[in-house]
């Protein structure tokens, strides 16, 4: 991503005849919200002094606390490719959230992540990742509403004519690449209307930035294609479901440092201990970047999803792979994250994790080369292969244990996480759902 400054902004919203500036940030489901102001404002946002109600956020703040203050990123700046120019083009700028005394403030998912990079820089190191996100295309009825009614019957890299959502994927592509994305591929993946579109790794802080925006764009285009796209993780039962693989690895002056030519597999010891990290705060991690009770609909067997900490170079089943290219290339790919997560906290709970691993040379067990799906339970057993949590309720649990990924967080991101997530918990467990109507309905 080019270094914009606010000097380049200023020069670019007049040169691109920008009418209308989005402000965008999340709250702390990593849902997007934004603040739209006139050109005419420009100047006051970006000397910082744009006010808005922090109340109305989930997760934030208490009424009686609500002022805060955006701070847009310069360097996020980009023109929204589908807007008509005759009306005025509108662009966005990423934001992170202050407080009036000029800090910044806690519940910030952006603010959160910058500080988990800055613990990391102080170390030496830049995280690099690259995301792996899935969705599905689904048609609207007659009202404009979303259905689960695939448009297609494609599988794996199928295309036209069996994947008739090859248009919108393309629209997709060519409209992210308009907005400074490098799409690296773009195929249909194995359950019918479900897509995936893969962009070049970069900081962690940019590729946060580019998962949010990446939704938002895959979501309008779909849209004007008469599509409903979802990155909700497992909408359909009895087929896979949408996940969002995060390929990670850590930069040292300049050079991977999860790459050493001289020891077996060319993984380096900072490799190594930033796997055994991941494993060991794997539980707790759950909870982040699979927040949703939908999420564990998508975390069983037999739809190649990871249910169990383990990991490998050489097979899918385990929660970890390390795929198979070196040198500036060597990462290790961490399967289970799903795409309803937060991307900032997502990011930021995986490099607490993977430093705690690298500070405490935490060593990970050894690597598990056979498909563990097809192992009974006695044989994981007996090599020390535990599960994911089961549930949203079970992950929320070990996050609570757990004071690495807690701290990746931050205390009040973390209690207004929770709380919003122990809610979502019970409204859902007091439904009474079809599938026991149908199972106990006339039984009982």
């Amino acid at each position: 991503m080019s270094k914009l400054t606010a000097e380049d902004v200023r020069i670019m919203v007049k040169e691109l005849g920008v009418k209308f500036i989005r402000l965008q940030f999340t709250d702390i489901l990593g849902v997007l919200k934004n603040v739209a102001i006139t050109v005419d404002q420009l100047e006051k946002a970006l000397n910082n002094e744009l006010m808005f109600d922090g109340s109305s956020i989930e997760g934030f703040v208490r009424i009686e606390e609500s002022d805060m203050y955006l701070r847009p990123d310069p360097s996020t700046f980009v023109v929204f490719p589908w807007r008509a120019k005759e009306n005025g083009a509108v662009a966005r700028m990423m934001c992170d959230i202050y407080n009036p005394d000029g800090t910044p403030f806690a519940g910030c998912p952006r603010c959160n992540l910058q500080r988990v990079m800055g613990e990391a820089a102080q170390l030496g190191y830049t995280m690099n990742v690259g995301p792996e996100a899935e969705f599905f295309l689904f048609h609207t009825d007659a009202e404009g509403k979303a259905t689960t009614i695939t448009h297609d019957r494609a599988g794996y890299f199928d295309m036209t004519p069996v994947d008739l959502g090859e248009n919108a994927r393309r629209d997709m592509v060519l409209t992210l690449e308009d907005m400074g994305f490098e799409v690296e591929a773009s195929h249909h993946e194995v359950a019918p209307g479900q897509h995936e579109i893969d962009f070049k790794y970069s900081d962690a802080l940019d590729i946060a930035d580019k998962i949010v925006t990446f939704k938002f764009v895959v979501r309008t285009i779909a849209q004007r294609h008469g599509l409903h796209a979802t990155f909700m993780p497992k909408p359909i039962f009895g087929i896979p479901g949408s996940g969002m693989h995060l390929n990670q690895s850590l930069v040292k002056n300049g050079e991977n440092a999860f790459f050493d030519p001289g020891n077996p597999e060319q993984l380096s010891e900072i490799a190594r201990y930033y796997v055994g990290g991941l494993m060991k705060h794997a539980r707790a991690l759950t909870a982040v970047v699979n927040p949703t009770v939908n999420s564990y609909k998508r975390l069983v067997s037999g739809f190649e999803a990871p249910v169990y900490i383990a990991w490998s170079a050489r097979n899918r089943s385990p929660l970890i792979r390390i795929p198979a290219k070196r040198g500036q290339s060597t990462r290790i790919e961490f399967r289970s994250p799903d795409p309803s997560c937060n991307p900032y906290f997502a990011l930021a709970a995986c490099l607490a994790a993977g430093l705690d691993g690298i500070k405490n040379r935490i060593e990970p067990p050894s690597t598990c080369d056979r498909n563990i799906y097809e192992m009974t339970p006695k044989e994981r057993e007996e090599i020390g292969i535990g599960t994911l949590p089961e549930s949203l309720q079970e992950a929320l649990q070990e996050l609570s244990r757990d004071e690495v990924v807690k701290g990746a967080l931050g205390e009040h991101a973390y209690h207004r996480f929770m709380e919003a997530k122990q809610i979502e918990w019970d409204r859902y467990r007091m439904q009474v759902h079809d599938w026991e109507l149908q199972e106990y309905l006339t039984k009982f």
